[in-house]
């Protein structure tokens, strides 16, 4: 009981970190972006594990589930570390993001790879899904896509979730699917940040720099994809548990792991 106590003491130090966070969202990302150092392993991006095991558990679903001959979108792909890895399965992939820093280090991380190519949109807004049709038109590709979505949704607010997944069906129309992935830790953000490692003594580098620069996380399941994506404009083709991986943060090489949820729909 008294290390269960002892967690909510990390309160106040974990309100001091954030209370300078930019209150818009986008220029929270745009500024992490433009500050965050090294990727991978060993970098300073909280979610980004350095290894390909993550997705390894997801190609199950996204080869069965997702049409292979159409384009994938990866909304909110950040540095590009599923982009890239996405151009062995589909014919062309847009990473998409609402950072334009974001995009631009994608885009050099990604330099000398074909079929792969960034732009910086809010997806939440029309503007965005009219971006990323005039990008995939000028690769060559009109009409549906699949959508790739990875721990986005679970940073957003509901009415934000809705309007993302309002233009989500825009884009996928009947061939294309979304595939989302998304934290879904039942707890409250203290007994979070504690699974990650963070204790009244030290919290992880990366996991600091996220607390100080962006928007708190929530946790996304199947209630919360009910809300965002309802039943009358859109099927549940597959869902269930799943694990979200970040960089090592507590140990020199094994990532850490949390809850996630996973889903595969399509529109009605």
């Amino acid at each position: 009981m008294l290390s269960a106590l002892k967690k909510y003491l990390l309160l106040p130090k974990l309100a001091k970190l954030s209370s300078n966070a930019p209150k818009d969202p986008r220029v929270a990302w745009d500024q992490y972006w433009g500050r965050v150092g090294a990727t991978g392993a060993r970098g300073d991006v909280l979610w980004d594990s350095g290894s390909d095991h993550e997705l390894q558990a997801y190609l199950e679903h996204l080869t069965r589930q997702l049409d292979p001959n159409i384009p994938i979108v990866d909304v909110g792909c950040g540095s590009g570390v599923f982009s890239r890895a996405l151009v062995a399965y589909f014919p062309y992939v847009l990473g998409v993001d609402v950072s334009a820093n974001a995009v631009s280090r994608a885009a050099a991380e990604s330099e000398g790879l074909e079929r792969v190519s960034y732009v910086a949109a809010d997806m939440t807004a029309p503007a965005g899904t009219r971006t990323v049709a005039v990008a995939l038109a000028a690769a060559g590709f009109s009409g549906e896509a699949n959508i790739f979505i990875r721990g986005v949704f679970h940073v957003l607010k509901r009415p934000s979730q809705a309007a993302l997944a309002g233009q989500l069906h825009t884009l996928v129309g009947k061939r294309g699917r979304v595939f989302l992935s998304e934290t879904n830790f039942r707890g409250n953000p203290i007994q979070y940040v504690s699974h990650l490692g963070a204790t009244l003594h030290s919290i992880p580098g990366p996991l600091e720099k996220a607390i100080r620069a962006l928007p708190i996380p929530g946790r996304f399941g199947a209630e919360q994809r009910r809300r965002a994506f309802p039943e009358a404009r859109w099927d549940v083709v597959e869902d269930g548990p799943v694990t979200i991986e970040t960089r090592p943060l507590t140990s020199v090489d094994r990532p850490e792991q949390i809850p996630g949820y996973f889903a595969v729909l399509q529109a009605r």
